[in-house]
């Protein structure tokens, strides 16, 4: 199931409730939310109040990404907060397993990231007890950077590990994703495409994500 994930970190926050209203009515049912810590990656973000914010003005799964060097700690209460699923990265977790299963078992869908970098074969043990997986395609810390495209090289191998494995394994992609390579994406394997400055720094975010929207299920039809 293809799904466009708008980032809240290139929304404009003081209009982040009515922005997060123009996604939602263009078709957009999760929400992803960049949570940075100031040590993991250089950039300092938001906490959990604002998720909790966000959970109280939205119906939508909000898929909060953990750019923290202690995600052990935070992860339940971001959950408490609101998360439906929260992402960690490989990078992060001294023990990735008990990472993940401490996240499910606290209620919300365990994700695992990969900084573009970091190969797949360091996931091996966990892709059966992962719910999704989430391919950087930047180097993480900022939005609006330019998309790295030996991303996809990694995609067409995970999505080729899961297909091995008959693994229900969504795979999200993150990083200068725009409508010139969503397609590319999505034929490369990618099920949920997390893009910022492509829907909020539009003049219609709706449109924006209706348009992508329509590029990556057409690209369904073709994949590699």
């Amino acid at each position: 199931m293809i799904e466009i994930l708008p980032s809240i970190l290139a929304a404009d926050f003081a209009r982040l409730g009515e922005q997060i209203a123009q996604v939602e009515r263009g078709g957009a049912t999760m929400l992803h939310v960049d949570v940075m810590d100031g040590h993991f990656v250089s950039n300092l973000t938001l906490g959990p109040p604002v998720v909790a914010s966000i959970r109280k003005i939205t119906r939508m799964t909000l898929d909060v990404h953990l750019m923290i060097t202690d995600p052990d700690k935070y992860a339940p209460i971001f959950i408490e907060a609101g998360a439906d699923q929260v992402l960690v990265h490989q990078e992060a977790c001294k023990h990735l397993d008990g990472t993940l299963r401490e996240i499910q078992r606290a209620g919300a869908r365990a994700g695992v990231v990969l900084n573009p970098a970091t190969p797949i074969s360091t996931l091996d043990q966990v892709l059966e007890l992962a719910d999704y997986v989430l391919i950087m395609s930047v180097n993480p810390g900022f939005g609006g950077q330019q998309f790295i495209p030996y991303a996809l090289d990694k995609v067409r191998r995970l999505d080729a590990i899961r297909r091995e494995r008959r693994l229900a394994l969504p795979i999200e992609i993150d990083g200068g994703i725009t409508m010139e390579n969503i397609s590319e994406a999505v034929r490369a394997g990618c099920d949920w495409i997390v893009t910022g400055s492509s829907v909020f720094h539009t003049p219609d975010p709706a449109a924006a994500v209706a348009g992508l929207r329509q590029a990556a299920m057409q690209a369904t039809a073709v994949r590699c």
